[in-house]
């Protein structure tokens, strides 16, 4: 899309159609130490487009990508294998320019769709009911807590050590204008999840716990028995997966007692992509599907008896009952979503199961090798494709001596928890279907010359 400019009398004309004297009194609710006194330095008035171009992919140049190194990052935003078949069909007129169905019944494709992928979700989180999808993990993790609360009337909840600090930002963002109180720590490098201390930290007040499996270190939480906790003190177990593939080989969350469960789909169809657009994964019992946010596409009968579908139930603000609307979210990531769904229909049960073997496999060389490092070890006793490593020196700059050697050899824990210094010896590390054993000598042969 081009840029096109306003003159001086376009601007003076919309000003004054807003009935301020300058694009300046549009800012005066941004704190002044929020806002630049003026230009920002080293940045020209106006270039060519032929020389912003050449400029713009000198920058681009720059980046390291993900598919030009060994490749280790991990930590919720995952490489894996993406079919052309994806892009390809995502890329179709029909689906790359639908948007939300206001007319619902009309866009039959569209719901098919939507069904598809609810029906997808629900199963590989072993869940009763799927919503259409929300904007990523960490939103969607946010609004089940708010859903628990809705549930049981009660505004506490206690995080995991393990969940990933990025969602734990976006739940204390979300929190403080709700007045929820959210109770977390940081982890700490041992091999298992503190699951007593987790459990003695429920009381009657709870309302939810939200237990991220794997959780961000990369062990597997022991759901089931929190599960157990939670519901004995009238609490809600909340499940995160922030890696979906697992679940090819984890027994699904809502099988072990987890009440909600939510979770990023990036790693089924949908690539990097510098951090989004992502995916957000919703599912839950069906008893509390009414106060579940989102839509939710079902399937039915017209007059004639042929199948259809309709817009089932939609609990977001710009329908009816805005007042009662358990969720502000105003659309899903219905194009991320379709990418799943071919994903997953392409891989089908079966698929994903050998998928999932393929990544344990992976990361089970790279434990194997890495352990052999002199100064390294591994923390985990049980992963999926996802561990934290043990280094004898500051994680950070170990990454950094990596990347200057075209190495991208994970991402350093005290980058994740910069205010937890225990943490800042490891190093998570993590292997998919798409990483070598070239790959994995490469970040032995890195780990031996940076450490020594």
């Amino acid at each position: 899309m081009r840029y096109l400019p306003l003159t001086e009398q376009d601007r003076a004309e919309m000003l004054g159609a807003i009935g301020v004297a300058s694009v300046d009194d549009l800012f005066v609710d941004v704190p002044a130490r929020a806002r630049l006194p003026g230009l920002i330095e080293g940045l020209p008035l106006h270039a060519g487009e032929m020389a912003v171009e050449r400029h713009m992919k000198g920058l681009a140049a720059k980046n390291l990508a993900a598919d030009s190194a060994p490749f280790f990052l991990g930590a919720g935003a995952y490489r894996h294998h993406v079919p052309a078949t994806v892009d390809h069909l995502i890329q179709r007129g029909e689906f790359l320019t639908a948007y939300t169905p206001y007319q619902p019944e009309i866009a039959q494709g569209t719901l098919q769709v939507l069904f598809e992928f609810q029906t997808q979700v629900a199963r590989l989180f072993g869940t009763d009911i799927a919503n259409a999808s929300m904007y990523d993990g960490s939103t969607a993790c946010w609004e089940a807590i708010g859903m628990a609360a809705r549930i049981t009337r009660r505004s506490r909840a206690v995080l995991c050590a393990g969940l990933h600090p990025h969602y734990v930002s976006q739940i204390q963002t979300m929190a403080r204008f709700t007045g929820d109180t959210i109770e977390t720590r940081a982890p700490t490098l041992e091999a298992q999840p503190d699951k007593s201390g987790l459990i003695d930290s429920i009381d009657e007040e709870t309302s939810c716990v939200v237990v991220q499996y794997p959780d961000t270190l990369g062990r597997i939480p022991d759901l089931a028995a929190i599960a157990d906790a939670a519901h004995e003190n009238g609490a809600l177990l909340i499940a995160v997966v922030t890696e979906p593939v697992a679940l090819g080989l984890l027994e699904a969350p809502g099988n072990l007692g987890a009440d909600i469960v939510v979770g990023e789909g990036q790693s089924l169809g949908v690539g990097l992509q510098f951090g989004g657009p992502y995916l957000g994964l919703f599912g839950c019992r069906e008893k509390f599907v009414r106060q579940m946010p989102g839509r939710i596409c079902g399937q039915t009968v017209d007059a004639d008896g042929k199948r259809g579908f309709v817009l089932t139930l939609s609990t977001r603000e710009q329908h009816i009952r805005r007042e009662k609307a358990t969720s502000n979210i105003c659309t899903n990531s219905g194009l991320c979503a379709l990418a799943f769904s071919i994903h997953m229909s392409l891989l089908g049960g079966e698929g994903l199961a050998r998928l999932a073997r393929r990544n344990h496999a992976r990361a089970q060389a790279m434990v194997a090798r890495l352990g052999a490092v002199s100064g390294v070890t591994c923390l985990n006793t049980a992963y999926f494709n996802e561990v934290t490593l043990i280094l004898p020196a500051d994680a950070r700059e170990t990454v950094r001596k990596l990347a200057d050697r075209k190495v991208l050899g994970g991402v350093s824990l005290g980058r994740l928890f910069p205010h937890a210094p225990t943490l800042h010896n490891g190093l998570l590390v993590t292997a998919t279907e798409l990483t070598t054993d070239a790959d994995i000598e490469a970040l032995a042969t890195g780990l031996a010359e940076v450490l020594a």
